[in-house]
């Protein structure tokens, strides 16, 4: 099982919201609520766009590192 807490912390640590996510990524409103509800996880292609709009590692957003640098 995928543990995306990680995403959602950034997301608010950085002050975003969904759709400003969405806006950067290309990525749906929707994708992202069903992620943050358990209903689907991201694919790679988009953990890299998320990883690349939020500025940390895909590492991190799957939750195999508690540090989102990205030279970990």
């Amino acid at each position: 099982m995928v543990n995306l807490s990680n995403l959602f912390l950034r997301i608010s640590a950085l002050g975003m919201t969904a759709s400003q996510v969405s806006k950067a990524t290309g990525i749906s409103t929707g994708n992202i609520s069903d992620w943050k509800n358990g209903k689907s996880v991201p694919g790679g292609e988009a953990l890299v766009k998320l990883a690349d709009c939020l500025d940390c590692s895909v590492d991190y957003l799957l939750g195999r590192t508690d540090n989102p640098a990205l030279n970990c």
